[in-house]
């Protein structure tokens, strides 16, 4: 299952070029036709969401452009399509099979962000 993000995009020609950029999260690129200039800004944006999402950030650079959680109920609505305004980011996100060891580690992980992480636990 993808995660789409709908996100706001602007693209305009300077000299030969299209120029595209997604101003929330600062992220741009560009392209010889507007069709590559998107394409482009849509893989400039997947790469910059693993990227994030590898370095453990991935949360506080959605904070920091200003997402927030949807409201309860909302999530099973339809997705919006891209408008001239805006481009569909499909995030290469699944769910993989964790072993027990690997859980334990996630769920440590989560404590030491909540502090609530006993420092003499034996890893």
């Amino acid at each position: 299952m993808m995660v789409d993000f709908t996100l706001p995009a602007r693209i305009r020609k300077k000299g030969k070029w299209f120029i595209s950029s997604c101003p929330p999260l600062d992220v741009h690129s560009q392209g010889g036709t507007r069709a590559e200039a998107e394409q482009n800004l849509i893989d400039a944006l997947t790469s910059f969401f693993v990227s994030c999402y590898g370095q453990g950030t991935l949360e506080e650079v959605l904070r920091d452009a200003g997402f927030v959680p949807s409201k309860p109920g909302r999530s099973g609505r339809a997705r919006r399509p891209a408008t001239k305004d805006s481009v569909v980011v499909s995030l290469p996100f699944v769910i993989a099979r964790r072993s027990p060891r690997t859980w334990r580690d996630y769920f440590a992980h989560a404590a030491r962000l909540t502090d609530d992480y006993p420092d003499d636990i034996e890893d």
